[in-house]
């Protein structure tokens, strides 16, 4: 995603302008985009003009126009976005509070505007601007002369350099060119891992290749960062690993994945690791009820007493028409992340999110056993009932409610 513009205020209020490029974009601008938002789009509108003779004609005329958001539609195969609400500039062609329906979608700019940013939503904007920040695996796919350098997001992959050298073909007379060719190859794709790959970040490295030209290649590198003592490639030797695949073509990517001991290898990274978060909430509640609890007021009361070890909570919570709905969720994230405890925002579009979801959409694992959170909650929850008499609006969306904190039914 382009960031073309940001714009925020001392209250935590302000605007960004921004272009969606690939389609993993727009989701990230579906979770931005909230009940109250202002959002100033291009777009086009019918409007009736009347001719010289007086007559009344209808003509489509394009406006620039903004709306403050009352309903949002996400298509995901055509990766656009609608957006339904009443228009709040003056404009000669729309009245102000008239409706309308602006359509967002691929490399089409649009200026987002709130009252108020929440840390998620900075957090969320930072890493679809930058995306390289969420990529915790590389792969580079290689064939003699030819090679992708890709990072893999948890939804995407962005290919940061493709290198392409001429090598000659084998030939007896012509040994020593395709040896200094090869070499100049390799020395290419060398300098871009070490420009491209973030060791911070990344933790596993595939060298994929036709033969054997990914071994030779990780030789090569290896005795290279060797001799210079380049310390970023020294280090994260073992993040290293060849596998075989047809070609250097991304779409070759696929195969490489699918390989066994490369699934192994990946386990640790982004993706894999919020399976495994979820599988260990499941069973910590099996085999020690009293260190995992789902819902809200059970999850808060942990937290206040700095017991959370590992906070799970998917995206959908954040996009909650509530905005004190989506700030308190963002506050138990930012209350985590102070303490260095572990947070995974699960994608409701991955099955994972979506067993997260079905009991309440928020969990954590605890450092210890906390048996009066159960009595804790249940006293809270008589107090609010005591309290709220009226209906009220509630808007604690399917998820996000407290439930039964502990054990399921």
């Amino acid at each position: 995603m382009k960031l073309l513009r940001r714009n925020f205020d001392n209250e935590g209020g302000g605007e960004v302008r921004v272009e969606a490029v690939e389609a993993e974009d727009m989701w990230q601008l579906y979770n931005l985009i909230h009940e109250g938002d202002v959002v100033k789009a291009k777009t086009s509108r019918k409007v009736q003009r009347e001719t010289a003779t007086g007559s009344q004609v209808s003509e489509k005329v394009m406006l620039n126009l903004a709306v403050r958001v009352e309903d949002i539609d996400f298509d995901p195969e055509g990766s656009t976005i609608r957006l339904k609400g009443k228009n709040v500039e003056e404009n000669k062609f729309v009245k102000l509070g008239q409706y309308h329906t602006l359509e967002l979608g691929l490399r089409r700019a649009f200026t987002l505007r709130k009252t108020e940013w929440t840390s998620v939503e900075l957090e969320r904007l930072e890493l679809a601007v930058n995306p390289v920040k969420s990529a915790d695996l590389a792969a580079v796919l290689m064939e003699p002369g030819t090679a992708n350098v890709c990072l893999i997001t948890t939804n995407m992959t962005l290919v940061r350099a493709k290198i392409l050298v001429n090598i000659p073909k084998k030939r007896k007379m012509n040994a020593s060119a395709r040896d200094k060719a090869l070499t100049r190859f390799f020395d290419e794709v060398f300098q871009a891992i070490r420009k491209h790959i973030d060791f911070d970040v990344v933790k596993a490295v595939i060298l994929a290749s036709p033969g054997f030209l990914a071994e030779d290649f990780l030789k090569y590198m290896l005795a290279k960062a060797t001799q210079h003592d380049i310390a970023a490639i020294k280090n994260n030797k073992g993040c290293f690993m060849t596998v075989t695949c047809p070609s250097s073509h991304v779409h070759d990517l696929k195969t490489v994945l699918a390989n066994e001991e490369v699934q192994a290898r990946v386990k640790d990274t982004k993706a894999a690791q919020e399976v495994h978060a979820l599988n260990a909430f499941f069973e910590m509640m099996s085999k020690e009820p009293d260190r995992a609890f789902y819902g809200y007021k059970h999850v808060l009361l942990a937290t206040e007493k700095h017991a959370v070890e590992t906070l799970l909570i998917t995206d959908s919570l954040f996009r909650s028409n509530n905005i004190v709905e989506r700030k308190k969720y963002a506050a138990l994230v930012l209350i985590t992340d102070s303490l260095f405890r572990s947070n995974n925002i699960f994608s409701s579009l991955h099955v994972s999110g979506e067993q997260l979801a079905q009991i309440s959409g928020i969990a954590a694992i605890l450092r210890f056993p906390l048996p009066e959170i159960e009595d804790e909650a249940d006293s809270d929850s008589s107090d609010d009932d005591d309290g709220d008499d009226d209906d009220g609006d509630d808007d604690d969306d399917e998820e996000g409610g407290d439930g039964d904190g502990r054990g399921l039914e």
